[in-house]
C-alpha cells in the first residue's frame, strides 16, 4: 500500500513531544499524515485519548494506519475493538509498560493498566529497544506475542525519541516503508 493511500495518524505518548522527534519530522514527510492531538498529556485519560483517536479516525477519507509512540501503543492496544473496522494497519513503537510500578513519578499509568493482552485485530508490527527505561526488552516480546504483531528488535535504541538520539530516525522511515508495502 502506498502512504498516499492512506490516512496516516501518528500517535504521541505520555507527555509533551518536542520539536525535531521523528513523529514529527513523519509528519512534515508524509502528506497524508497527521499528529493526534491529546488534551491532556501529562494526566491522560484512557476515554478521553480514545475518544478524540475515533475522532481523528472518523474524520479520515482513506484507510487508515496508525503510527504509535510509547504510550500511544498502548492506546491502540485499548482501542482495538473499537477501532477494528477503520485500520488498515498500526506501526507500533517503543511501548511503555504502565504495568511496572513507579514508571514515571508524575503519573501512576491511571485507567490505561493493566495493559490488554488480547490480539490485535488489523496488520500490527511492534519496534522494541533492548534498553528502553520504559519497557523491559522482554516485556515488549510479550507485547508482541499477545497482540500478535510481527516484531523488529532496534537494539540499543533508548526508547527511540530525542533523549535516545532518535530525531530524525531512518531506520525506522525504512521500517515503515516496508511495513507499508506488505499491506498491499
Amino acid at each position: 500500500m502506498k502512504i498516499s493511500e492512506t490516512d496516516i495518524l501518528l500517535i504521541p505518548g505520555y507527555g509533551k513531544t518536542l520539536p525535531g522527534h521523528w513523529l514529527l519530522r513523519w509528519r512534515d514527510k508524509m502528506p497524508t499524515a497527521r499528529l493526534v492531538k491529546q488534551a491532556e498529556l501529562h494526566t491522560p485519560s484512557k476515554k478521553e485519548w480514545l475518544d478524540t483517536l475515533v475522532g481523528e479516525i472518523d474524520a479520515a477519507k482513506k484507510p487508515v494506519v496508525l503510527v504509535a509512540h510509547s504510550l500511544g501503543c498502548i492506546l491502540v492496544a485499548h482501542g482495538a475493538h473499537v477501532l477494528k473496522d477503520k485500520i488498515k494497519g498500526a506501526y507500533l513503537v517503543a511501548p511503555s509498560d504502565w504495568d511496572r510500578k513507579g514508571l514515571v513519578d508524575e503519573f501512576d499509568g491511571g485507567d490505561f493498566k493493566p495493559i490488554p493482552s488480547d490480539p490485535l485485530p488489523f496488520a500490527t508490527h511492534l519496534v522494541a529497544s533492548r534498553n528502553d527505561p520504559y519497557c523491559d526488552y522482554e516485556r515488549a516480546q510479550h507485547f508482541s506475542k499477545a497482540w500478535g504483531t510481527t516484531f523488529q528488535d532496534a537494539g540499543e535504541a533508548g526508547h527511540i525519541n530525542l533523549e535516545s538520539g532518535h530525531g530524525p530516525w531512518p531506520e525506522g522511515m525504512m521500517s515503515f516503508a516496508h511495513f507499508m508495502k506488505k499491506l498491499g
